[in-house]
């Protein structure tokens, strides 16, 4: 279906009766995701925060603690296509469950490691669980989110991963503060396996299998997205053989490479180059996360604006990231090189809000030209992602022994201006495959 046609189809709520007004059950659903992504953040930042007392406790060297970090990340990235696939091969439903019980288990267990190698396994299978979390996460939503809500719904699951980035330092400082570094690594495992329990009971793959959907949600929604084809095979032939594809990987390994500083080494760099205590690092840690998720809110927002206003997915799209990433390649030297610490954190709340407008509009590119392979889709883009996210994880700790750490930051500026460039390339209106079937739908 057209864009026109799916907003006439949102647009025809408003006119019906009251008795007949479609349920909200996909709100239910957006709103469960939403509370997955921030789980998701909150059990990868604990070790962010609790990085001084670890090392403090063993010894561990900053290149050590480097390959801790980019151990899950290694795990996260390779494990992207595999988790991807199990949501479109088994449906979100079970899928889901199965990852988040998974990593839950090795978020606890990470409480019981007793050196680096131990800590490097558990965070690598660690890693495994949560690399299917967006990819499943995407092709939940893609049988229930509009065209026109699907911008601000990837924006608010962001901001929800990214509420989980900011607001976990500073709950995990004063856990550490008085019952150390391990206790929130349990603490984080029991709200990841309440949640799959929630989740496992409410969700259903598609709407008219929900037995809360009336006939009037079911139909809007099928009247924008078609009926589907449920557990259809993936064409990984036609899809890997689409340079666009590769485009919004490449960009995307761009974005997660630095953003994975500010979720690894950033509370690093506030104790070390800053001075602050961890208390105190905490709190700052938080700051530009937390402008990450009004950005984040922001940019899937003003991208559907865009296409409710007629500018076209391509466009709508398009023109929030490449603000977006400018605005961050800007700010972040200014961060890193300002001496006041208030002012550089400041310059890193605009840098943050920059790249975070990009997050949500990149994920609805991957339900716009993914359709019902959106999962596999935003598997690959990931992958590459957190190919970026590993690089970053192990080689900053080398660059920051070498270089210092504006040499760090430096990169992520570079980064942000290809990024930049590689959106103007990328055509959300174009899907990467549509079956016969399917073509008209």
């Amino acid at each position: 279906m057209s864009d026109s046609g799916a907003l006439s189809a949102a647009a025809e709520i408003d006119s019906q009766p009251a008795a007949v007004r479609p349920t909200r059950v996909r709100h239910v659903v957006l709103w469960l995701t939403v509370l997955a992504y921030l789980i998701t953040y909150m059990d990868r930042v604990v070790i962010s925060t609790a990085a001084p007392s670890i090392q403090a406790e063993y010894g561990f060297s900053l290149v050590t603690m480097g390959w801790i970090f980019a151990s899950f990340q290694f795990a996260y990235a390779i494990f992207q296509i595999p988790g991807g696939w199990l949501g479109d091969r088994f449906g979100p439903r079970r899928a889901l469950t199965g990852v988040v019980l998974w990593w839950s288990m090795f978020t606890a267990a990470t409480a019981a490691t007793w050196s680096a190698g131990s800590m490097m396994v558990c965070r690598f299978l660690f890693g495994m669980g949560e690399a299917g979390s967006f990819p499943i996460a995407t092709r939940s939503l893609s049988r229930w989110m509009l065209p026109s809500e699907r911008g601000w719904a990837q924006g608010l699951t962001h901001a929800g991963a990214r509420l989980g980035g900011a607001v976990t330092p500073v709950f995990v400082a004063l856990l550490i503060v008085d019952f150390g570094w391990r206790m929130p690594f349990l603490l984080f495992a029991g709200v990841g396996l309440a949640w799959a329990l929630l989740w496992f009971v409410y969700y259903r793959d598609a709407p008219r299998d929900h037995p809360r959907t009336n006939d009037a949600e079911r139909a809007m929604i099928e009247n924008a997205l078609g009926a589907g084809r449920e557990r259809a095979k993936v064409p990984w032939r036609h899809l890997l053989a689409n340079p666009q594809l590769w485009v919004l990987s490449a960009m995307y390994f761009c974005y997660a490479y630095c953003i994975n500083i500010f979720l690894t080494w950033f509370p690093k760099y506030l104790h070390d180059a800053r001075g602050f205590d961890i208390a105190v690092m905490g709190l700052f840690a938080s700051m530009p996360l937390m402008a990450g998720v009004v950005g984040d809110l922001a940019g899937g927002w003003a991208s559907d604006h865009l296409v409710k206003k007629g500018a076209g997915l391509k466009m709508a799209r398009r023109a929030v990231a490449v603000v977006g990433f400018v605005t961050a390649a800007v700010a972040i030297p200014l961060a890193a090189g300002i001496t006041d610490p208030i002012a550089s954190i400041l310059c890193f709340c605009i840098a943050l809000f920059g790249l975070e407008l990009t997050v949500g509009v990149s994920w609805a590119v991957a339900l716009d030209v993914g359709g019902e392979f959106a999962g596999s889709v935003s598997a690959v883009m990931n992958t590459l992602g957190n190919l970026g996210a590993a690089i970053a994880a192990a080689i900053t700790g080398y660059i920051v022994s070498v270089s210092g750490w504006f040499s760090a930051f430096m990169v992520l500026a570079v980064l942000c201006l290809i990024a930049a460039a590689l959106f103007l390339k990328i055509d959300a209106s174009r899907r990467l495959y549509v079956a016969p079937s399917t073509e008209n739908s």
